[in-house]
């Protein structure tokens, strides 16, 4: 199984990379998160794949890193109706840590907010993942009794919690908050993040 490719980035839209490679060009579907965190083409690109075979087709799909492409490997592997379309436009909406939270808390309403998701595989993802979403993965919301966050993960999350309180749809804060963090570099404070995103 092909598990990451390496190489320099041809050319990209908010779904598709394509990485040259030994004189190849593979072209790779992405999240819309991912596609943000790709450098100017001609620059080295590093993607977490997982390939899926079919009859007619080989497939891969990349991610910026190996939670995000386990996370959708979950949710290809356990949740019903969920295919790799359907998690990758999961994953286009929402941030990973959202998607968790989202999971964790039983949050229909803001699963339901991706695009082609409807109510019952909104419920079906919490039913399915909300067990395999904990303490395992490394990621705690509040009340949580598990490791801490990365400071990272951790200002994200709480710049998202800030916007959603101030009357922002939670896919839209973490849209917000996505794009004030690539601005801001890892560093960011949940402050600067909030206030970039504001702006």
């Amino acid at each position: 199984m092909i598990t990451s490719i390496h190489g320099t980035l041809a050319g990209a839209s908010p779904l598709h990379a394509i990485i040259e490679l030994n004189g190849l060009g593979y072209e790779v579907n992405i999240p819309v998160t991912t596609a943000e965190k790709l450098p100017s083409p001609g620059g080295l690109v590093k993607l977490h794949t997982h390939v899926v075979y079919r009859e007619d087709a080989q497939i891969l799909y990349g991610f910026a890193t190996t939670d995000e492409r386990d996370f959708f490997r979950l949710m290809i592997e356990h949740v019903t109706g969920v295919g790799p379309k359907v998690a990758l436009t999961i994953m286009s909406k929402l941030s990973l840590p959202l998607l968790r939270g989202a999971i964790r808390a039983g949050d229909v309403g803001t699963l339901a907010q991706c695009p082609g998701i409807g109510k019952k595989t909104a419920e079906r993802l919490v039913v399915e993942l909300k067990a395999k979403v904990g303490a395992a993965d490394g990621v705690t919301f509040a009340g949580d009794a598990a490791p801490a966050l990365s400071a990272g993960a951790s200002a994200h999350r709480d710049a998202v919690a800030t916007l959603v309180a101030l009357g922002y749809r939670p896919a839209d804060a973490d849209q917000a908050v996505r794009a004030a963090a690539l601005a801001l570099g890892p560093r960011a404070t949940t402050e600067g993040l909030v206030k970039k995103a504001l702006n």
